[in-house]
């Protein structure tokens, strides 16, 4: 690994982040990006995993923190536990496999045989070990898991503060996502990834901006129908949608009000292009029942932004993975109801498709946006990039949370805080 790292000099971060606007330098320093790994990736906690991914002991599934592949695996006491895809005999990753079912995981170079948590369980002709090492002292090396809500979080740092601490605000939040169950667990299901050409903060930046939607977004809105466009797009002139700072980086911003608690229930007439499937749910379920189901189908009336990699968007995972200064791994993770009426559940999947998948009219145009901000910002190194909207209209709670319209900048603001207490430790 570089050490160029180590040449930041701190002092210089608080000149290139301030409140109001960062550096251009931020998107394309490869020095920088290097401190980034090492002092966020490798010392908080990075989202790896959703615990419907490993529903039985011996599930796995290999993932990335920053440069280091890790492997989240349920062993067979049913603990998650997330593991260096790293032998401890000569460095080989134990697993290729995107996701699976193992009894444990052996080293194709050497045959090293790993337990599922790690505990390493034999090595061959051990004679030319003996009296050299004990097996007990080498199994992979764990990294410290947190779960809230059938999250899985990972973490380097064995010292990091509780899971829970770290949340913090953003606790009520990720309750209130994770109703678009409506009664049923949320599972994953399925996902699709791809590389755009530029820095991750520009993508941890797009979430809670609501301010680019009717501008980016102009095909997608065409392509739906009048009723929803504009439903979802109200939030530009409304006085109820907001964006809020939620501390330790996690922000929110709240583009339909009424679909905040998913169970609460306003009576409003179903969405005429839902009648079809609501006749089909009502052979099996209540009107009570039918009406909650399709009020979540496009999930919940909000997007948050939990640093630095996980975004809960509506009703859909966001995962960013930082690979270089000016590269960025998206992954988009589709949500269902799980033990849910399948019909419902292809529906969810055919709207989440129709904006987020590889064909969708929603990622290409944020991946275009994206990129487009990383070419510009090599133009004029001196000219700040501006988070500055909404200052002026922003106010503060007595628990230091911020709150400003929903298309300013505030969930940005937060970030960077976040990111300047970190990058200065």
């Amino acid at each position: 690994m570089s050490d160029t790292w180590q040449n930041i000099d701190t002092s210089t971060l608080r000149g290139r982040v301030q409140a109001d606007r960062i550096a251009p330098s931020l998107y394309y320093d490869p020095a920088l990006f290097e401190a980034e790994l090492e002092r966020i990736f490798y010392k908080t906690w990075i989202w790896v995993a959703h615990e419907s991914e490993l529903p039985r002991p011996g599930d796995f599934r290999t993932t990335t923190i920053g440069r280091q592949p890790v492997i989240v695996v349920r062993d067979r006491n049913g603990t998650v536990n997330v593991l260096q895809n790293r032998c401890r005999h000569r460095g080989a990753t134990v697993c290729e496999e995107h996701k699976g079912n193992a009894k444990g995981f052996t080293c194709p170079y050497h045959s090293w045989s790993y337990a599922l948590d790690g505990t390493l369980r034999a090595l061959p002709y051990g004679d030319g070990y003996e009296g050299v090492c004990e097996k007990g002292d080498l199994p992979l090396a764990k990294l410290r898991v947190g779960i809230y809500q059938g999250l899985i979080f990972a973490s380097f740092n064995q010292d990091i503060e509780p899971l829970e601490d770290f949340l913090g605000g953003a606790k009520p939040w990720i309750d209130l996502f994770m109703k678009q169950g409506a009664g049923y667990p949320v599972k994953a299901n399925g996902e699709h990834k791809f590389k755009f050409k530029g820095n991750w903060k520009i993508q941890l930046e797009n979430t809670t901006d609501l301010y680019h939607f009717p501008v980016v977004h102009k095909s997608w809105m065409k392509s739906i129908d009048d009723e929803t466009a504009a439903a979802i797009t109200s939030f530009m002139t409304s006085d109820q949608a907001f964006c809020r700072s939620l501390g330790n980086g996690h922000s929110l911003a709240v583009l339909m009000p009424e679909l905040v608690d998913l169970d609460q229930d306003d009576g409003a007439p179903l969405p005429e292009r839902f009648e079809e499937l609501a006749a089909q749910l009502a052979e099996r379920h209540t009107p009570a029942e039918v009406r909650r189901i399709v009020r979540s189908l496009m999930g919940v009336g909000f997007n948050l932004n939990l640093f630095p990699n996980l975004a809960l968007s509506m009703a859909f995972f966001r995962v960013l993975r930082p690979i270089s200064a000016e590269e960025t791994e998206i992954r988009h993770v589709a949500l269902a109801m799980d033990g849910g009426p399948d019909e419902a559940n292809r529906v969810r999947l055919r709207i989440h498709e129709h904006f987020q998948g590889p064909f969708g009219f929603g990622s290409p145009d944020d991946a275009e946006a994206w990129e487009r901000v990383q070419r510009g910002s090599h133009a004029g190194a001196d000219i700040p990039i501006l988070v500055n909207r909404g200052l002026n209209r922003e106010t503060t709670a007595p628990n230091g949370e911020k709150t400003a319209h929903a298309t300013d900048e505030t969930g940005m603001r937060e970030a960077y805080a976040q990111w300047r207490a970190m990058m200065e430790a």
